[in-house]
């Protein structure tokens, strides 16, 4: 073959070809679901997240004091993975995951593994076993142990991003989630309803949030109220 046959039978490389091959790529280009993008959050807590729902492989950090509502805020992110069939997991160090609660709030218990360890998790063994349940669940509640290191942290947010796992890390006052965050929900307390002087029933709870994150409108916190009914 002479040298201009050999050039003729090149591949084009000219912005026609291009074209070409870009537009039949996009056509053999896989459909992507949006359930395959994100989980849409159920109840009020969702009208209040960009687009009602938190992405896969996100980390969605959770805080408040005890009552304020942010084991309610981290339930409801759960039933959104419980509610499409698919597993999440809850590393429960204070044991204060209470599966009542969790029912109530849409999760089916049957799809929600709960770890509590005998004694608290040395800072390795919290590590691993965070990672470890990331590999094989949609969602993980992850308490945030004291002095969590930063390094961890780092390598989970990698690992929940390619495991397309969500990563709730639950934060009690004064103990941060040492790692970049998408989302940030602040539980600031709650009003409950349906007690009178002496009479009544407890009947929901109007609790507060706030919620920071890039994806916000304008970048700015949205603080709403968020009802959630007593079973």
């Amino acid at each position: 073959m002479t040298l201009a046959g050999s050039v003729s039978a090149l591949p084009r490389r000219d912005a026609g070809a291009r074209a070409f091959l870009d537009e039949h790529g996009r056509r053999a280009r896989p459909t992507v679901l949006a359930r395959d993008r994100a989980l849409t959050v159920p109840g009020s807590l969702g009208d209040q997240l960009p687009g009602g729902a938190v992405w896969r492989g996100a980390v969605v950090t959770v805080e408040g004091t005890v009552g304020s509502g942010a084991t309610s805020a981290a339930m409801a992110i759960v039933a959104a993975a419980t509610a499409v069939g698919e597993w999440a997991a809850v590393v429960d160090s204070s044991g204060t995951w209470g599966a009542l609660a969790a029912a109530d709030a849409g999760v089916a218990l049957d799809r929600c593994a709960v770890v509590r360890p005998s004694t608290r998790f040395s800072l390795d063994q919290w590590a691993a076993v965070v990672a470890a349940l990331l590999d094989g669940t949609s969602v993980v509640v992850a308490e945030v142990p004291r002095h969590a290191r930063a390094a961890d942290a780092r390598r989970l947010v990698a690992r929940a991003r390619e495991r397309r796992t969500v990563l709730v890390p639950l934060c009690a006052p004064r103990i941060t989630w040492p790692a970049d965050a998408a989302l940030r929900i602040q539980a600031d307390g709650g009003v409950w309803h349906g007690l009178g002087a002496g009479h009544g029933l407890l009947a929901g709870c109007t609790w507060a949030v706030t919620v920071h994150g890039a994806a916000v409108a304008g970048a700015s916190p949205v603080r709403a109220p968020v009802l959630a009914e007593a079973g």
